[in-house]
């Protein structure tokens, strides 16, 4: 049976550098990392009390807030088969971004997105 770790939660802001200094100014949140990828698309990473916040630009208002949380498991194809067989919808097949790092989202009730990962980047 695959294990499962809770890893992330993933929000959006229209923002993401000021979403942060709320997290730090307000909770103490760690800056882990910011990167510009070009084209409007900034994340910021931090980590409050051994979460990581990942904080992500926006497209327009109606994404602002939570985008999913993410679940870690050492056994992802059979996460996911497991959790198929059960009935949960799944909304992204398994896609892998890195040669070691794998992800899936799945729908839990109301209509939250999880992430489900496999690895590292």
């Amino acid at each position: 049976m695959p294990q499962y770790f809770f890893d992330h939660i993933h929000l959006m802001s229209s923002d993401p550098v000021k979403t942060a200094e709320f997290y730090a100014q307000n909770f103490g949140a760690k800056l882990v990392s910011s990167r510009d990828f070009g084209g409007g698309r900034v994340t910021v990473n931090v980590n409050l009390g051994g979460v990581t916040l990942l904080i992500g630009k926006s497209r327009d208002e109606s994404q602002n807030g939570l985008a999913h949380f993410g679940i870690r498991t050492d056994k992802l194809d059979e996460a996911v088969t497991e959790l198929k067989s059960k009935g949960v919808p799944f909304t992204r097949e398994i896609t892998p971004l890195s040669p070691t790092f794998r992800i899936s989202f799945f729908e839990a009730p109301e209509k939250v997105s999880v992430e489900l990962q496999e690895g590292g980047m």
